[in-house]
């Protein structure tokens, strides 16, 4: 670096608007640390010449040299030692507020915005977990079919179903959906649904309209052409605009419905909901979690989403070999031998 005092020191008033470069002092004040520049640039995440280049412009700026080379090894000049404290604190006091903000920022509640099904079903149900690995975080949870923006409001994420496609937005892809026929227990004794789709005729159908269902998602007609099943069926039963209350009825025993298959996955566990035919139908659709690049950096939005991501690892092992014979009814196989 420069070997002599640069011959005239620039009088500088001391004004926010005529303050040197931030990234030149930045440069100066790592460099002054360890003297050396290959360590200041390992710091900061530069190359050596770019540090170089910061030091320079500084030096012109001041007017006076900052460093002096002595036998290859870098010393600072009187210019540099009157600089150096001064800025090191400042630098200091900058990097202890910004660490209480983050404090502050990741002490808050983070906002998870989720449709109303995925919520009851899904996330909810997991959230006494979520207090275990992290009992400190508090969490709202906005249920809304209108899925809110992180890059607008106040959200700090968000959990969607869709194609992933979702510009501006940092993504995680949690699971993908598939539906298949579901019921309560004793309405698929009462109706010998252990037989077939078949057995669907005069039987109440529980239909999904809705901003939750996608093009991909097939009605009833559309799943008994797929699976090969020459039937007409009527339209007997009710219409829900959520997933969640097509499941809720179909336990309820009001009739059988498509159900999606990571919604109804603890229902069929406990046997209150039963698959007495047919196979998973895989949708187009998958679930995500998704934030702005900024918000990933925030403490709270990291944490969170390291748990969701463990926990859809979770789910989609539990799931992944989910067959109807495994939780059908105690006596459905001598219902489905009659």
């Amino acid at each position: 670096m420069t070997t002599q005092t640069r011959p005239r020191a620039r009088s500088i008033a001391p004004t926010l608007a005529r303050l040197p470069p931030l990234t030149s002092l930045r440069a100066f004040v790592a460099t002054a640390r360890h003297l050396s520049f290959t360590r200041a640039a390992d710091e900061l995440h530069v190359t050596s010449a770019a540090i170089g280049q910061q030091i320079r412009l500084l030096e012109d700026y001041l007017g006076q040299a900052l460093f002096l080379r002595n036998r290859g090894q870098l010393e600072l000049t009187e210019t540099g030692l009157t600089l150096m404290p001064g800025l090191t604190d400042a630098f200091d006091r900058v990097l202890d507020t910004m660490a209480r903000l983050n404090a502050n920022s990741d002490a808050a509640p983070i906002r998870v915005s989720v449709a109303p099904s995925f919520a009851s079903k899904w996330l909810v149900p997991r959230l006494a977990a979520l207090r275990v690995y992290a009992p400190d975080l508090e969490v709202l949870v906005d249920s809304s079919a209108k899925l809110a923006d992180p890059g607008r409001d106040e959200t700090d994420c968000v959990i969607r179903y869709g194609l992933g496609a979702y510009p501006g937005l940092t993504i995680d892809r949690l699971f993908s959906e598939a539906v298949i026929p579901v019921c309560s227990p004793e309405l698929a004794e009462a109706h010998g649904l252990w037989r077939g789709p078949e057995a669907l005729l005069g039987v109440p159908l529980l239909h999904e309209d809705g901003p939750e269902r996608d093009a991909s998602c097939p009605d009833w007609p559309a799943w008994l052409r797929s699976n090969g099943v020459n039937l007409r069926v009527g339209e007997p039963g009710t219409r829900f605009n959520q997933s969640s209350l097509v499941i809720d009825a179909a336990i309820a025993g009001q009739g059988v419905g498509l159900g999606k298959l990571r919604l109804i996955a603890a229902d069929l566990e406990s046997g209150r909901l039963v698959a007495p035919f047919g196979e998973p139908q895989a949708v187009e659709f998958s679930y995500f979690f998704a934030t702005t690049p900024h918000k990933t950096k925030l403490g709270r939005v990291e944490l969170f989403r390291d748990w969701l991501l463990a926990e859809a690892a979770a789910t989609r092992t539990a799931t992944l070999n989910l067959r109807p014979s495994q939780f059908a009814a105690p006596n459905a196989i001598a219902v489905a031998a009659e």
